[in-house]
């Protein structure tokens, strides 16, 4: 039941990026926030994705209905610092378990500050009594203690979308207790999964100090009290499963499906990124390709990897070594009529992203490290009752931790990916219906909604 939204006050989210209305953002995080922000009414805040010659120079300001959209801009330097810099040079391989990675530079964490507490003097001014602030990932931890210096007494909850990593990598980062204690200024703490929360609790119980109270609450050493809790992030089921439906009709779907020829199809969707394991995966096809030789000219690996942060090296690096190893593999094993793989450097629309997967025999979803990992959650969801595909899934994604009925593995082993793979491609129907059904089941009881519903009420309690 919807609550009057004058009387719950308004929802406020805070995230490194808006999903303005004019923008086809599809994303799970947008979805759930827009439609949260309809039920109650509120505001979204955070940055432009513009740099200018200064930060915050002005508030640039957009409403659609019951829904005020605020962002600012920053200036080069703090978002080369904040964003380039601290969150994802430092923040982000730290947290995919990656400290050989991380690059930690003072004038970056400096800039980090800087940029929170920009958005903190400017959030303040937008702020009413009975506000619920929301603030999301790591590019805002210290946000909500920035607020509570400058008098803001509203519950502020904050969720992790990222793994949080144990507490021994944690106390690897310089100036750790500035930066992550700050936690403990929220009165909620949301990670995806168990692991994650036993890491934030360790850190907190061994690394500085605090202590447990009655009710689940962490003491922290300042003695400020606050909870922390598992929130598993997922998607939209219904709407997921209705758009692969459509997606059958869709012209791109139909040129995918004639192209393979009978060919079964192994799909890989993920944002390039050295936490997603694909040079692993790579090499684990290869090895299938390798050990089973009947599967030639019989399946066809389609990988798409749209680029990002290309600013950073590691990114770089990671996209020559991934088109080196696609070529390696298609001069050893593609014949005048077959390719078997096609590594893909784009984007493509929801819709289309849908089809493909319905289209696949094989989801191979095989991050080293990842938070919870949607394209896990959506291949299932757009799967085809009668005749559905095979997830194979990473333990170390925390989607593993709902998806049970997937073929679990360890990515880093190259063999037993391989070997999933050949049992997922030669599944009986019979175990492919009944181990999607299973996780179906999973995804239908806990979608978005349910999601942003349970966080959103352990904040208000």
């Amino acid at each position: 039941m919807s609550r009057n939204p004058r009387k719950a006050g308004r929802l406020v989210v805070v995230s490194n990026r808006v999903a303005l209305p004019r923008q086809t953002a599809t994303g799970g995080l947008a979805s759930a926030m827009r439609a949260a922000l309809q039920e109650r009414g509120g505001l979204w805040f955070g940055w432009s994705g513009k740099c200018s010659a200064r930060s915050a120079e002005e508030l640039h300001r957009l409403t659609d209905g019951p829904i005020d959209y605020v962002t600012v801009d920053l200036s080069r330097a703090d978002h080369d610092d904040f964003y380039a810099g601290f969150a994802n040079r430092t923040l982000w391989p730290l947290f995919h378990y990656r400290p050989d990675l991380v690059d930690y530079q003072r004038s970056h964490l400096e800039g980090y500050l800087r940029v929170n507490a920009i958005y903190a003097d400017q959030l303040v001014k937008l702020l009413e009594p009975d506000d619920v602030i929301w603030v999301h990932d790591y590019h805002l931890i210290p946000l909500a203690a920035m607020l509570r210096e400058r008098g803001v007494r509203n519950r502020i909850g904050f969720f992790l979308h990222t793994p949080l990593p144990a507490a021994a990598l944690l106390i690897a980062l310089p100036r750790h207790r500035e930066l992550l204690e700050t936690l403990a200024s929220y009165d909620l703490v949301g990670l995806h999964t168990a692991r994650d929360l036993r890491a934030l609790e360790d850190y907190f119980l061994h690394e500085v100090g605090g202590a447990m109270r009655p009710g689940g609450r962490l003491r922290a050493a300042n003695g400020r009290l606050f909870r922390a809790g598992v929130f598993p992030i997922s998607i939209d089921t219904a709407e997921v499963a209705a758009t692969a439906r459509n997606a059958t009709a869709e012209e791109g779907v139909r040129e995918l499906y004639d192209s393979l020829d009978g060919r079964d199809l192994i799909i890989g969707v993920d944002r390039l990124d050295y936490s997603k394991g694909l040079a692993e995966r790579f090499e684990a096809y290869a090895h299938l390709l390798e050990r089973v030789p009947e599967l030639h000219r019989h399946v066809t690996f389609l990988q798409i990897a749209p680029p990002s942060r290309g600013a950073v090296p590691e990114y770089r690096q990671i996209r020559r070594e991934l088109e080196r190893s696609a070529g390696h593999i298609n001069g050893k094993f593609a014949t005048p009529e077959w390719v078997p793989i096609r590594y893909v450097n784009q984007s493509f629309p929801h819709r289309l992203l849908a089809g493909y997967y319905r289209v696949a025999r094989v989801g191979l979803v095989t991050p080293l490290r990842d938070g919870m990992n949607l394209v896990a959650k959506e291949y299932v969801a757009c799967q085809d009752p009668k005749n559905p595909g095979v997830l194979v899934l990473s333990r170390f994604a925390g989607a593993a931790q709902e998806l049970t009925e997937a073929l679990l593995v360890n990515p880093a082993d190259t063999a037993e990916v391989s070997d999933a793979l050949e049992r997922a491609l030669k599944m009986p129907q019979r175990e492919r219906i009944a181990r999607w059904r299973s996780m179906m089941d999973v995804l239908e009881r806990h979608d978005i909604t349910a999601w942003r519903n349970a966080f959103l009420h352990a904040l208000a309690g």
